[in-house]
């Protein structure tokens, strides 16, 4: 038996963030990775946004810096110049080695390609004590007083326990990391209507002047087809905008999952804390949440190593749910409203759509996309943009 203070599974940015406050708080802390290494595996395009990076003290050249936004519809195409530098594409792989440095620094021990099979848990309470895992060094048992669930869209720990069902609404995604001889790396792209997705999007997304991810996104259950089909064919007959990128040579290729159904109504338990795509905590509108992952990873890291002298209940992990809920919850109600729309368009209703951004300014369009949204500047947005599109976008943003 090994014994540790807290015990977490995944080491994708929610694990591996919480691993480094609680490792810099002074709890003994384990965590396990399935893969062969820290992100062997790419399974996000990896959009985010800079402010958040800074404030989360992302080394720069751990992303490149988005400053323009296009998006292309069947008949129609906008863009957004922006003034500067406001979102970004990660080296995922990079970014994650980055932060397991952090955890390994502030004192955790990482244990990579170990797989977690079963919970150790009371039969009367369901309290988690620990875990079974299968490790390079052979089946161990972990006992533990908290455990924190990173295992991603899978939430192994809460569905193995009965807290959670699977997701039922979600987006699947697959990639081509590229070579191109011609690459804008200061915009990225967006392409909606039925020839790239018929429940979801495509996308490019520069990570240098001759680097770029190329994907599509589908909606689940919208939609049956496989977003891999979708991709060939986009790059075979080089829809607009990849017949400005000459050649096209596919260097990686990445599939992944992503929740789009919300938040997990309950993301804390006896002895047991949910934390990234485990609780929920993405942006729907362009299905990004590594940012979110970081930062509530952290805070589950803090709360749950503040929680041990309580046996972590509970109730002592309850200051975690209560402040993540409180920043996200609300706005990812009402992106998912929005995206419910954006589902349904036709063609035609997606050439009319797209439309409305041009009418945003650099900020507006910012908080919009990124899911920033509050009352008061939605009721700015509609008033400064009164077309009718505007104003429906808006009922469902304020919909309580």
């Amino acid at each position: 038996m090994f014994n540790y203070d807290i015990a977490i599974v995944g080491g994708g940015p929610a694990g591996l963030s919480a691993a480094y406050t609680a490792g810099k708080a002074g709890a003994k802390v384990v965590l396990f990775e399935r893969d062969k290494s820290i992100g062997q595996y790419v399974r996000t395009s990896g959009v985010s946004w800079i402010t958040e990076m800074n404030n989360l003290g992302i080394p720069e050249n751990l992303y490149n810096p988005i400053k323009n936004y296009r998006f292309i519809s069947p008949n129609n195409e906008i863009i957004i110049k922006g003034s500067k530098y406001r979102s970004c594409v990660l080296d995922v792989r990079s970014l994650y080695q980055y932060l397991s440095f952090l955890a390994a620094k502030a004192g955790a021990d990482i244990y990579i390609k170990s797989e977690v099979i079963d919970v150790l848990h009371s039969e009367h309470n369901k309290r988690v004590s620990g875990l079974i895992v299968n490790t390079l060094k052979g089946k161990i048992d972990v006992s533990s007083t908290l455990v924190i669930d990173a295992s991603g869209f899978n939430s192994f720990i809460g569905r193995k326990l009965g807290y959670v069902p699977n997701w039922k609404r979600y987006g699947v995604g697959a990639e081509y990391e590229c070579y191109c001889d011609e690459v804008d790396s200061e915009t990225w792209t967006l392409m909606v209507g039925c020839q790239y997705s018929p429940a979801g999007y495509a996308w490019l997304f520069p990570l240098s002047k001759n680097r770029v991810r190329i994907g599509v996104g589908i909606g689940k259950p919208e939609s049956n087809i496989d977003p891999i089909n979708l991709l060939n064919k986009i790059i075979e007959k080089k829809l607009k905008p990849l017949d400005e990128l000459g050649k096209i040579q596919p260097i990686e290729y990445h599939y992944g999952y992503i929740p789009n159904q919300g938040t997990r109504d309950s993301t804390v338990f006896e002895g047991l804390i949910l934390v990234g795509d485990s609780a929920g905590q993405s942006n729907p509108l362009v299905l990004e949440g590594i940012r979110h992952a970081i930062e509530f990873g952290r805070l589950a890291g803090k709360v749950g190593s503040a929680s041990l002298a309580s046996n972590s209940s509970k109730n002592s992990l309850m200051a975690y749910e209560t402040q993540w809920k409180n920043q996200i919850s609300s706005k990812i109600a009402s992106a998912l409203r929005v995206q419910s729309r954006w589902i349904g368009l036709t063609d035609d209703e997606w050439d009319r759509e797209i439309s409305i951004l041009t009418d945003m300014t650099e900020e507006e369009f910012i908080d919009f996309i990124s899911s920033e949204f509050s009352t008061k500047k939605m009721i700015k947005l509609a008033i400064n943009h009164p077309k009718l599109v505007a104003r429906q976008l808006f009922n469902l943003i304020i919909k309580k």
